[in-house]
Order: structure tokens, then sequence, then C-alpha cells
């Protein structure tokens, strides 16, 4: 019977190592194009970062034609990108995330309810939407009827359209993993519906809705098919909310289509990679301080 057991154990580590193999190896299958697409972005990229890349509007095809003429750095940079960016997903963050949070909030606490599941389904549907359709629906209802013309308000509206389901269905899960004795010990202490919801529900679920926030966020931030067809674009920056406004993925997109501008698309993309990158870490490293603080 030894050897017996001796050959079963010998069988199984063979099969746990050649098991191990194949994960091991699937995982580098997956991590190496992440790597070369990181790298290619990184070499690319930082030769046009530096101190006028942040600061200066986004230049034209002649003054970029004449620096790759002369060997020399692309003048100009993404100021108006940049800043754009930041005013419209400020502004849709401003639409999408109140509402999203009471809107995953009711549903938590309407759960029997019949229409709650009809709701559910249209925000499933909504989620599965292409962005360039919400992108049309926004032109067709606020760029022609409200705005009356490409505006930052309605790219803001666009991007909303998009955060609401990610915000709706994490505010809901997230109200779902919340312990129950929590909720009716607020009630059983007189406290109000509503002060029950802010300081008693969301402080204590700060750790996932942020997550949800910030999923959303990731991923309206490289958009460009609905700002194309609602923000447009803008070579100056503007923080008027009724006129046309540049960002981020339509400096990419027009540098792109510019034969003179390569140069300037690896370097947007640089900085919106790290952009996301740190905004993940900011929001991993709060819910993270928050967690730790409730504990204590």
């Amino acid at each position: 019977m030894v050897p017996a057991f001796t050959d079963n154990i010998k069988g199984r580590n063979t099969k746990n190592n050649l098991v191990r193999g194949i994960v091991v190896g699937l995982s580098v299958l997956t991590v190496v194009p992440i790597v070369l697409i990181v790298s290619k972005i990184i070499i690319n990229g930082i030769g046009q970062i530096n101190f006028n890349f942040f600061v200066q509007s986004s230049p034209d095809s002649l003054q970029a034609m004449t620096a790759i003429a002369n060997n020399q750095t692309i003048p100009g940079g993404i100021a108006n990108g940049i800043l754009g960016t930041f005013f419209i997903v400020l502004v849709s963050s401003i639409m999408a995330i109140p509402s999203g949070m009471m809107i995953g909030i009711y549903l938590y606490e309407n759960q029997s309810r019949r229409y709650t599941n009809v709701l559910r389904n249209i925000i499933e549907i909504l989620q599965g939407v292409p962005s360039i359709v919400l992108g049309i629906i926004s032109y067709l209802w606020i760029v022609k009827h409200v705005t009356k013309g490409f505006s930052a308000f309605s790219g803001s509206v666009a991007l909303a359209i998009m955060m609401l389901p990610m915000i709706i269905r994490s505010t809901e899960e997230t109200m779902k993993m919340i312990p129950n004795e929590i909720r009716e010990a607020a009630f059983a202490m007189g406290a109000p519906y509503h002060n029950v919801i802010l300081k008693v529900l969301i402080p204590s679920g700060f750790s996932g809705l942020s997550t949800g926030i910030l999923l959303s966020l990731s991923r309206i931030l490289g958009e460009t098919a609905p700002l194309m067809m609602t923000a447009l674009g803008s070579s100056v920056i503007n923080f008027n909310i009724t006129k046309p406004t540049s960002a981020i993925p339509l400096l990419i997109w027009e540098f792109y289509n510019d034969p003179n501008m390569v140069k300037l698309v690896w370097s947007s993309s640089l900085f919106l990679m790290v952009f996301v990158l740190t905004i993940n870490l900011i929001s991993g490293s709060l819910a993270a301080k928050h967690k730790n603080g409730r504990r204590r």
C-alpha cells in the first residue's frame, strides 16, 4: 500500500505543478502585452512632457511642423484639454453622483416592489448602450434644443448618463452589505430617516460607494465619441458651460488625425494614463484610511 500511496502523491504533485505552470504561463501572457503597451506610451510620450505641456494650449499644425523640421520639441501643450476635462467631469459628477446614490438607496429600500425590477432592467440596458448612442441622444436633446449649439454642458450630460448605471448598482450593492442591525439601531435611537441615510448608511458604505464612483469616473475619462457629438472641442481654455470645450480624449483624436501632431498623441495618452492611475491610488488610500478609522 505504501508504494501505491507514494505513487498517488507523486501523481498529484505532477498535476499540481502542471496546473501551476499553465496558470503562470497564462498570467505572463496576460501581463506582457500590458507591460509592452505601457512601456511604448512612456518611451514615446516622455519626450514631450515639460512645463509648457501643462500650462499652454495645443499648438496648430504649422507650429508642430516647424518644430519637427528643426528637430525641436513641439511647442504648446494640452492645458485646454486638461482644464476642459476637469470642468466637464466636475459638472457631470455633480449631476450623476447625488442622483445615482439616491436611486441606488431607493432601490435598496424598496426591494419588494414590482417596479423596482423594471427600473433595474432599465439601468442594465442603459449600462450596455454604446457611448456614441448616448452622445447622439445628448446631441438631439441638449445641443439642438437647450444650448442651441455644442457646449461643455451637453458633454457633461452625456457623461453623466454614462456614470449613472455604475453608481446606482454600486450604491445598491453597498447598502446590501451593511448589517441591518446598524440601520435598526439608528431608528431605535429616534434618528429621522434622512439622518439614517446621510449619517449612518452612507458613511458606513464609504468604501463601496467611493469604489463605484471611481469606476464610473475611470469609464468616462477616456471617452471620445460622446464628446465629439456634444462638447466638440476648443483650441483655447474655456469655462463657459454653454460654449464648446476641449478634453484630453478629444485632443488625442485631433492629434492623431494630424501627421505633425503624432508625438503629442503619446504625451497626452501618458498624462491620461497617469491621471487615471493617480485617481485610483488616492481613492484606494482614502477608502483604507476611512475603514481603519471606523475600526478604531
